[in-house]
């Protein structure tokens, strides 16, 4: 399986999706969300799934590089059932926008145990995420706090 990480807009997972189809290479794509849960653009993940689902054969996707409070929300509002395929979940430690990291002079390391206990959340309402991990500013400490939700 190939995995395609960090994508921010549908074409691009498209394309990604499409080259591992036409070498029988089975796909597992993650996008980005910014703070209010959508791609950039203002693309809602559900729609960004139903975009891609139309063009090319996705095993799952997952979201990466976000904060957990910048998503949890998308799950519950969710009215298309697509977001049942999110079965992956590689969060940022910080509860910062990616616009406020890329001006930061310092990391911010955010709460292990705040993140942890909302993924735990996330996985106890939403049995399909089966993958957890850390993205920016993930360390030994965010790791460990997610092995100790499990």
């Amino acid at each position: 399986m190939v995995n395609a990480l960090t994508f921010t807009y549908v074409d691009e997972a498209i394309g990604f999706a499409q080259a591992a189809n036409e070498v029988n290479m089975p796909v597992m794509i993650s996008f980005t969300v910014e703070t209010d849960g959508k791609l950039t653009g203002g693309v809602s993940l559900a729609s960004a799934i139903e975009q891609v689902d139309k063009e090319a054969s996705v095993l799952y996707y997952s979201i990466n590089c976000a904060h957990p409070v910048h998503f949890n929300h998308i799950f519950d509002e969710d009215t298309t059932g697509l977001l049942k395929k999110v079965k992956g979940l590689r969060c940022n430690s910080s509860k910062q926008s990616h616009a406020e990291l890329d001006e930061a002079t310092e990391l911010d390391a955010g709460n292990p145990e705040e993140s942890a206990q909302m993924m735990k959340e996330l996985i106890e309402k939403h049995p399909q995420i089966i993958s957890l991990g850390g993205c920016c500013g993930t360390s030994v400490p965010h790791i460990e706090a997610i092995a100790n939700i499990l």
